[in-house]
Parts: structure tokens; C-alpha cells; sequence
């Protein structure tokens, strides 16, 4: 049976959805999506031996891999081996321009978080990514303003993030069988734009989410060797930087390096997701895995510093970049907000430089100046801080594991917000926006997932708010119907964002991923 197409086929999408690229979508799938299902199973599994008293650690089996100092990952690829600065977002139109023209090294061309599976969005981004390759991509507002690329010169590296391994993709079937989402979008843009960037002197890169093991990034090393093999090109060609975003993969960070070495970009620590992963891995195992306020849960707590430090060192030691977390504010039209804002960025920032990160993220155009700044202050005339090896750091599975020192107590306040943010983020997911301004913060699904994971967790839990309130089902119900209440415009907007969130957040079963039973209700 062929690769099926079962969404709709709009102008220019055979561009796309060329016959190379679904024959590849084919190969891939019938090679590799066997065993993408059984690491899905595998990570129920040590779920479940954790429930049982078990716990995460770094591995006995590949301390071989740990211990052997030779080997390091490929040099920096052409247009990643600055990367003081990024920039990341989805692959609408005027995102394009504005992340190109941004001033940042690397943007990240998001098909994950900051993005959603519509299909308009998942054949859409693909295009749009197309035409900044060959620059014929501009904009104009409804005012009148008009927007084009810079010099070629002046434009970041694209790297793009495929969606997870987790998530499916319901419009292309082969055999019979929903596709990855994260092989066809990897697929898409590899066939669409991988030798066009080559051509330009950089290459076809890319930001791989949610693995939680090295396992996973196994399966995607065999995935860039196949399509490399098909499309004829060069083995190493393709280069990926792999998010650090759950809490098991950060006891495999080496081996996750390791089995990408020919394809290894580096590795990025990340916040919300990281946090998602510590409530979801460790969800039944009561109090000492419990987290406060997530905005009280800063980068500098014990096990978050763990984290960071081991990240570092671990891809110093290998060659590897070391990419810093996300900078969410959006510049404000309050120049007190900015101001407060601003300097909390900056001190941020200036942390992880000093520790030796290669570079940073931020949100918004308006952010990159300040990212740029703090780096180049300790980079100097120097590209990345790779000589900076940290041989002074020394992280433990105990250390890693220190989640109940967390300062910080759950509040009415904290619980509000949780729910506010959620809703609105889904709102607008369901509607096909994947980036949402939410408090002057730029809003993914990451934010939506902790928000609604620390619920589940609060009120299985049984904790009691700062009013002396306990977390209930109903409360939950209550405060939602509250929020909705606060916002702006016609509340029927919200009707489905409520029903997805308090499916998930008040569930008996904690659901993995809200973006599963939100994907299924959408078109």
C-alpha cells in the first residue's frame, strides 16, 4: 500500500508533498516505527518500576561509554559554531522573516512546542521554511508594513524541531497506519530543503525533542543514516542538537551523545519541560518529588543547578555545544515591566555564560540585543566556550535526584495561574497557534504541560494552599470556571481549551501528554 495523503491538498503542497519525500515517509516508517512504538512501551515500563520503588540513575550497562576518553562528536557544522544567540518560534510567515532577521545566530524553526499539528501548519511551516531557503519569502501587515530577508549573510542558521516521538501524525498513513509526526516532519524538510542548504554552505539541522533515553536517540541516528543513504547524501551531513528536556535523558546525556556522535550538534537544557518530566517520572511516589509554584522553581535550585552543570561538562567534554534555556519575555509597551523584566534576563544570562554554556535562547526579536550581549562579554572574539571544560564539577544521581530541598510553597495565587495559562495556551492551540503571549510571557506547550502536571500532582497529593484550601477536583473545576471568567471576549471560546485541560488536569490516570487528546480533537 502507498503512502496516503488524507488531509487536503492545497496550492503549492505537492511542493512538499513531493513523491521523493512520501516514498522516503514510507521507508522510514516501515523500518523504523516498530521499534518507535516499543520505546514509547519502554518508557510506560520504568514508569512503572518507579512506581514500584525503583528509581533513575545513570546506567551500569554503557559506564564503558562514560569512562572512555577518546571519543568526541563531529566539529561544528557550517553556520552552528556560533551560537552565542538563539532565536525560537513557529514557521508561520511573518515568524520566518522576523526570526531570519533577528540578529540571532540560530533560529529554531519549531514544528513542536511553539507550534501545532494542524495540518495547514504541518505542510504550511514546511513551505514557508522552502521559500526563506531560496528567499522568496516576504510579508506585508494590514497597515501597509512590509517585510524581506536581509543579506544571506546577516541571516541565522535554520535548525529545525521535529514534534516528539510521542506524537502522531493522522494525515499521511502508510500501510494502513498512522505515520511519527517527528519522522514526517523530519522527512519533509530533508527532502524539501536539505541539498538547497548544502548548496548555501550550511546544511540540513535539526532540534530533537522528548527523548528520554539513548535508545531514542539511537532510532534517530538509524533515521538520519537511512534518509542520508536514500537522498545520496554523505553520512554526517545531517546535524542535530538534542533538548535535555526530561528527567531520565539527563542521566544518559553522555551516551545520548554518543550514539549521535556523527550527527551530534550538542545538547540544550530546558525549564518547563524538565519539570514536566520530574512530576510525570516520579508521579506516585508522594511528597519528595512534589514541586512548589513552577515560577518559584528557578534554574538556580539544587537539582536544576545539578542538571545545568552536568550538561556543561558533559558536552565540553565530548566537543559538544552546550545551549542555554529559554528567555520567554516579550518586551512590554510598561516600562517599569521592562525593566524588572530585562534585568532578570540579563542575570540569567550572565549565569550561564559564566558556567560556560555556548549559547542561549530567547522568544522575541526584541530579546536577542540583550542574550547577544551578555554572551559576547565573556566569549569575546572567541565563537563558544568549548575549551571550557569543568573539570571541577561533579554531579551524583543523588544530586540530580534532590527535587524535595526545592524552596518555594503552592499557593492559591500559583494554582490560579496554572490554570489561566493553560486554558488560554490551549484556546488558542485548538485553533491552530502554537506561540501565545500569555502575562508578557511567550507561551508553548511545554508551559501548558507543567501547568496542568503540577495540578494533577497538587491534588493527588492531597496539598493544602497558603488559604488553607486543600486541591480537590472541584476546586479545580471551580477556579477554571473563574479564569475563563477574567478573560477577554466571548467565554464559548473557551469551551473545548476547558474541557481538554480538566480532562487531563483532574484525571484519575495521569494522561502523558496533553497534546494527544487535544490533537484528536482537532481536524
Amino acid at each position: 500500500m502507498a503512502v496516503e495523503i488524507t488531509g487536503p491538498m492545497h496550492e503549492r503542497y505537492d511542493e512538499i508533498l513531493s513523491e521523493r519525500a512520501l516514498e522516503l515517509i514510507g521507508l522510514l516508517h516501515r523500518e523504523l516505527n516498530g521499534r518507535r512504538l516499543e520505546l514509547l512501551d519502554r518508557r510506560r515500563e520504568r514508569v512503572a518500576e518507579i512506581a514500584a520503588g525503583g528509581s533513575l540513575g545513570f546506567l551500569p550497562e554503557t559506564a564503558p561509554i562514560r569512562e572512555d576518553p577518546s571519543w568526541r562528536v563531529a566539529p561544528p557544522a557550517p553556520g552552528l559554531v556560533d551560537r552565542r544567540v538563539e532565536i525560537t518560534g513557529p514557521t508561520d510567515r511573518k515568524m520566518t522573516v522576523n526570526a531570519l532577521n533577528s540578529g540571532a545566530k540560530v533560529w529554531l524553526a519549531d514544528h513542536e512546542d511553539a507550534n501545532t499539528p494542524l495540518w495547514e501548519n504541518v505542510v504550511g511551516g514546511q513551505l514557508n521554511l522552502l521559500d526563506a531557503v531560496t528567499r522568496n519569502i516576504d510579508f506585508s501587515t494590514e497597515a501597509g508594513k512590509s517585510y524581506a530577508l536581509k543579506p544571506d549573510e546577516e541571516l541565522a542558521t535554520i535548525v529545525v524541531r521535529p514534534r516528539g516521538w510521542h506524537l502522531p501524525e493522522k494525515h499521511l498513513l502508510v500501510d494502513g497506519e498512522r505515520t511519527s509526526g517527528s519522522l514526517v516532519d523530519f522527512a519533509l524538510y530533508l527532502v524539501a530543503c536539505g541539498q538547497l542548504q548544502l548548496d548555501r554552505g550550511a546544511g540540513p539541522y535539526f532540534y530533537l525533542p522528548k527523548m528520554e533515553s539513548h535508545l531514542e536517540a539511537r532510532l534517530w541516528n538509524d533515521a538520519f543514516v537511512l534518509a542520508q543513504d536514500f537522498l545520496g547524501m554523505p553520512r554526517g551531513t545531517i546535524r542535530a542538537t538534542v533538548l535535555i528536556e526530561t528527567y531520565p535523558a539527563a542521566f544518559e546525556m553522555e551516551e545520548i551523545l554518543y550514539e549521535l556522535r556523527e550527527h551530534s550538534a550538542g545538547l540544550n537544557a530546558g525549564r518547563w519541560d524538565f519539570m514536566f518530566s520530574v512530576i510525570k517520572t516520579y508521579r506516585t511516589r508522594g511528597t519528595d518529588f512534589q514541586l512548589p509554584d513552577r515560577n518559584s522553581v528557578t534554574m538556580t535550585v539544587p537539582f536544576m543547578r545539578a542538571y545545568t552543570e552536568l550538561l556543561v561538562q558533559t558536552c565540553h567534554k565530548r566537543g559538544a555545544h552546550a545551549i542555554g534555556g529559554m528567555a520567554a519575555f516579550i518586551p512590554s509597551k510598561d516600562p517599569a515591566v521592562n525593566e524588572q523584566a530585562f534585568a532578570k534576563v540579563e542575570a540569567d544570562k550572565q549565569r550561564e555564560a559564566a558556567d560556560g554554556f555556548d549559547g542561549s535562547w530567547v522568544a522575541h526579536p526584541g530579546m536577542v540585543d540583550i542574550c547577544k550581549t551578555v554572551f559576547t562579554a565573556v566569549l569575546g572574539s572567541n565563537p563558544n566556550q568549548l575549551g571550557k571544560l569543568r573539570p571541577e564539577v561533579s554531579v551524583t544521581a543523588d544530586e540530580l535526584l534532590d527535587v524535595v530541598s526545592t524552596p518555594g510553597e503552592v499557593t492559591e495565587e500559583g494554582l490560579r495561574n496554572n490554570i489561566s495559562v493553560a486554558i488560554q495556551y490551549l484556546a488558542a492551540w485548538l485553533e491552530g497557534t502554537g506561540a501565545v503571549g500569555i502575562f508578557n510571557l511567550m507561551e508553548d506547550a511545554a508551559t501548558a504541560e507543567i501547568s496542568r502536571s503540577q495540578i494533577w500532582q497538587w491534588r493527588h497529593n492531597e496539598v493544602v494552599l497558603d488559604t488553607g484550601a486543600q486541591i480537590t477536583a472541584d476546586l479545580v473545576t471551580q477556579l477554571a470556571d473563574e479564569e475563563i471568567a477574567k478573560l477577554e471576549g466571548d467565554p464559548a471560546r473557551y469551551t473545548a481549551a476547558r474541557e481538554t485541560f480538566l480532562e487531563v488536569a483532574n484525571a484519575d490516570d495521569y494522561i502523558d501528554f496533553l497534546t494527544i487528546p487535544a490533537y484528536e480533537r482537532m481536524p
